[in-house]
């Protein structure tokens, strides 16, 4: 089903496209939330008027994200755990983990924007990307210390 996007959403695209969702999807989440509206001739019409503010909610998302990513560039987050035997943890630092380090330098990040492909499970010094926008993604430094 074709919906069009009333505003971003990161998995799907971005505020003005039109994208291909299951019904359920639209029917029961994007279209009640108003998130987006069905792809008619009437509604891609209106879309066009609303194109020129549609573009200028897109620059501020992108300078907003920008910022953030300034904010986060260079950024060093340390973490402790408890560590058993040849440097290994007994248990892992997760992106969760991460997202609460972050907290508490005053940086406010969601756990699904930290790009953490594997839980870390070894002290150590490690570089780690963190998604802020679509093609923004700097990297912290998050060192995992003994506790």
């Amino acid at each position: 089903m074709k919906v069009i996007l009333r505003e971003t959403i990161e998995p799907l695209g971005i505020a003005g496209s039109e994208v291909d969702v299951k019904k359920g999807y639209a029917r029961n989440y994007l279209v009640p939330q108003g998130k987006a509206v069905y792809a008619t001739t009437q509604n891609r019409k209106l879309m066009e008027q609303q194109k020129a503010k549609i573009d200028l909610q897109i620059a501020k998302e992108r300078k907003l994200a920008e910022e953030m990513a300034e904010k986060l560039a260079g950024v060093e987050c340390r973490i402790q755990a408890k560590v058993a035997e040849e440097q290994r943890l007994y248990g892992s630092v997760s992106a969760r983990d991460i997202a609460d380090a972050l907290a508490t330098q005053g940086i406010e990040v969601q756990k699904r924007m930290i790009l953490l492909k594997n839980p870390i499970k070894e002290l150590g010094t490690y570089q780690v990307p963190i998604r802020i926008y679509k093609d923004l993604e700097p990297e912290i430094t998050v060192e995992v210390v003994p506790a």
